[in-house]
């Protein structure tokens, strides 16, 4: 073995120190908008992160409900007040895990967080409570009925493993109301949201009893998803529920629509 030969081998060590020197201090300053566009493909561009500041480690950004879907464009997006604050945990990226902690500075009390590996992921419980009105800049029909009132989103543990998925969200509307109708408040509803697997059940309740009685189930997997319900008006307040309840459904009697969606 001749002399370079063995200056290089002498030398090796302190390369593979230095070329994952530069991997580290590359990843440590991945800033926080490398994250924004795979956000919003995971969402098919319904929920967006905006105005990203700091790294991907240890950043931050304002989280924007659109149309999505390929709409082109933001026009009547909403923007939920405060910003979603992110830190992620740089030595379990060694054993091929990432753990972040996520908390948002307005509507969310308690910070989550989601621990992602090969085998699969999960989410720890939460809850986050957001006005109705944000709910406009998911486009129809929320821009129409411009909605008021409270939305309260709560889930347990969710666990991915694969293309199944387990857990359940349960979103409260409270005291709800709309541009649309000088009723106010329409009633409370609940709608319980269940993964079981590869496919998932809907299913919708009145709890607060007002003139708009509410209910359905539905399905959801990845080939289909299908919901059936109703919408009543009670006797006293149906003609001044008159033009919201022709904005919901079909006719299927005086006081009721039919809620149904298919694709």
């Amino acid at each position: 073995m001749n002399y370079s030969m063995r200056r290089l081998l002498a030398a090796w060590p302190w390369f593979v120190v230095a070329g994952v020197s530069v991997v580290v201090m590359l990843a440590v300053m991945l800033p926080a908008a490398w994250i924004v566009p795979k956000f919003a493909k995971s969402t098919d561009g319904h929920m967006n992160l905006v105005d990203p500041a700091g790294s991907l480690w240890k950043g931050s950004a304002t989280l924007m409900l659109a149309t999505g879907g390929g709409a082109g464009g933001v026009d009547g997006a909403t923007l939920l007040p405060g910003r979603i604050e992110w830190t992620t945990a740089f030595w379990p990226l060694f054993t091929g895990r990432v753990r972040m902690e996520m908390r948002q500075t307005d509507a969310m009390p308690d910070s989550v967080f989601v621990d992602a590996g090969l085998s699969g992921s999960t989410i720890s419980p939460g809850a986050i409570t957001v006005p109705a009105s944000l709910l406009s800049g998911l486009g129809a029909p929320f821009n129409t009925l411009n909605m008021e009132g409270n939305v309260r989103l709560t889930w347990t543990e969710w666990r991915m493993l694969g293309h199944n998925t387990y857990g359940q969200a349960t979103v409260t509307l409270d005291d709800m109301a709309s541009s649309v109708s000088r009723v106010k408040p329409l009633g409370s509803y609940r709608v319980v949201f269940q993964a079981e697997g590869e496919a998932a059940t809907i299913n919708l309740t009145t709890t607060s009893n007002g003139p708009l009685l509410l209910s359905g189930q539905g399905t959801v997997s990845k080939t289909s998803s299908a919901f059936n319900g109703s919408a009543t008006a009670t006797p006293d307040a149906r003609e001044n529920l008159a033009g919201l309840l022709n904005l919901l459904g079909r006719h299927t009697g005086p006081d009721t629509v039919e809620l149904t969606f298919a694709r």
